[in-house]
């Protein structure tokens, strides 16, 4: 099975961030980012009547600091729009739960500010986090499975505590495909036992991609300005491109995994979702650094920033030499016609185009990368239970297996365990076919991989379609992906910006920049430069359904 088809692309992770190539939109060109027409006064449920509609962290800082805003009228005025329109109304399903204690982180951090103690400019921002990101406080982490109801780690993940550190208010946690969708091979994406089937802002009847859904709806539709999500593959990117927002899968090893529900300690990362590449930059400063419990970060000492922001300058595009990963394209003509005026504006504001750059290896990895997956998930996930003490209710993936199975009408009403299942026949990591797989992999994926190719033709990032616009939700045959682009990247545990690039039938593509291990500051430089001169974030309208003639 290949990397780009077939069962691997339904086995993990909406893996590949494959893009549903809809039958309503399959001929449709690009458009430019501007918000599709819709009944009348859609736009102002939507938001235009929120305050804090569309707003940046910069304009959030700004009015803390002038007195026209508190960091508690912030807070709540999301609050009361996550209630209003992700429990009600449109009923987005993006948040699984609010934290009973933002109101009072909020009060806290506009104590500090009216101390003339700023911690930073996350300070008094709620940021949302996926059901997956542990939290010691009175929020689960489940990873939206019942089995895990209740559970509460005795101490905060690395990205919680950083951010708490930061000022941050820890706003609740976000929907997702159960398990990071490393559950079954016919899931739905953004789908959950414990927060249901999350919705596309865009249009509802449609498809947020996955696993971490609810991080990018949540920020497209103004829920919270900033959330975190997680990507073994293809989960950061392809939400945040389906659902119109910059998403960054870092390097792995730059934001530290430990109290994460995991998947893969060799693919496994946290990474940033804004509605801006400053804000998404922003958040990954916050979140950079060495953890302790965590061996892969041990370079971040040198290789990592705290702040991201100094990267963000207007002539980043001047010289930068961005190859165009032509074997991703094809699968979706309007997706193609994005591309191609993204190529333009590129070479229009100074950059070097180099084409094509095709990543010769691209279709040798996929069967490593799921056996890799299969025994790691195993191995995490065993070790991850018995984190959770002796009064955790599950010790086991075997016992998680079985505790489904009991409960098959509330956990398996529309897909299977089957991934589950064949983790659990898998051996330990000492396993010959684990150790054979894993070199495949990183051979593959890195030297012979991004490395050979940005060597040989001297590139600072190469460029691909983050994957299609978003299917229709169907809950009897699954997702239905189309192409897309995450997995060198995934594989190779390099980093990977999305940034959006346009629409397709009033549905948001968009566009990802990767290269090196380590390269952010640079794909931040050309991700920047790219968003200032194309402006395409397209703001959502919470439409039923599309209307295309």
């Amino acid at each position: 099975m290949s990397s780009d088809s077939g069962l691997s692309r339904r086995t993990f992770i909406g893996l590949t961030a494959a893009g549903g190539a809809a039958l309503l939109v399959g001929q449709l060109g690009c458009r430019k980012g501007e918000s599709p027409a819709g009944e009348d006064g859609a736009a102002e449920s939507a938001g235009d009547a929120f305050e804090f509609y569309e707003i940046t962290l910069a304009q959030l800082q700004a009015g803390m600091e002038s007195g026209r805003w508190t960091s508690r009228q912030i807070t709540d005025a999301h609050l009361a729009r996550i209630e209003a329109i992700d429990r009600q109304g449109p009923m987005l399903r993006a948040v699984i739960e609010t934290n009973p204690d933002a109101g009072a982180i909020a009060d806290e951090m506009d104590r500090e500010r009216k101390e003339q103690h700023v911690r930073g400019p996350l300070h008094g921002i709620p940021v949302l986090l996926k059901d997956n990101i542990g939290t010691a406080d009175k929020m689960t982490t489940t990873a939206g499975s019942l089995a895990l109801e209740g559970s509460i780690p005795t101490e905060d993940s690395t990205v919680a505590r950083l951010l708490r550190e930061a000022g941050a208010v820890l706003l609740g946690k976000t929907n997702l495909s159960e398990w990071a969708n490393f559950r079954s091979t016919n899931s739905s994406s953004g789908w959950s036992a414990r927060g249901g089937q999350c919705r596309n802002p865009y249009a509802l009847d449609r498809n947020p991609c996955g696993s971490s859904s609810g991080s990018a709806v949540a920020v497209s539709a103004s829920l919270a300005p900033l959330a975190v999500g997680t990507e073994t593959d293809g989960s950061v990117v392809c939400p945040s491109s389906i659902n119109g927002i910059v998403g960054i899968k870092p390097t792995v090893g730059l934001a530290g995994r430990t109290g994460i529900i995991p998947i893969s300690h060799t693919q496994d990362t946290a990474g940033p979702m804004a509605r801006t590449v400053r804000d998404a930059a922003i958040l990954l400063g916050a979140m950079a650094g060495v953890d302790p419990a965590d061996g892969a970060t041990a370079a971040a000492a040198d290789r990592g920033h705290t702040d991201y922001t100094g990267f963000l300058t207007p002539d980043g595009l001047k010289g930068a030499r961005i190859g165009i990963g032509r074997q991703f394209f094809g699968f979706h003509k309007g997706v193609d016609t994005c591309m191609e005026e993204a190529i333009g504006a590129l070479s229009r504001a100074g950059a070097v185009i180099v084409d094509p750059a095709d990543i010769e290896t691209r279709n040798q990895f996929g069967d490593a990368e799921f056996e890799v997956l299969l025994y790691e998930f195993k191995d995490g996930l065993n070790r991850y239970f018995q984190s959770l003490g002796p009064t955790a209710s599950i010790r086991s993936l075997k016992a998680l297996i079985d505790f489904n199975s009991r409960n098959a009408d509330r956990e398996m009403p529309y897909f299977g365990q089957e991934i589950l299942e064949m983790a659990e026949a898998k051996g330990d990591l000492k396993s010959r076919e684990y150790l054979e797989a894993l070199e495949t992999c990183r051979s593959l994926s890195r030297d012979k991989g991004i490395d050979a190719v940005m060597d040989k033709l001297n590139l600072d990032a190469i460029l691909a379609p983050s994957n299609g616009p978003a299917w229709m939700t169907d809950h009897v045959n699954g997702d239905h992906y189309g192409g897309g682009s995450s997995s060198p990247a995934a594989v190779s545990g390099y980093p990977n910006i999305t940034v959006p690039a346009g629409e397709v039938g009033g549905l948001p593509v968009g566009v990802s920049f990767f290269g090196r291990a380590w390269s952010e500051p640079v794909l931040l430089r050309i991700a920047y430069g790219f968003e200032q001169v194309t402006g395409q974030r397209m703001a959502p309208r919470l439409l039923p359904t599309l209307e295309i003639g």
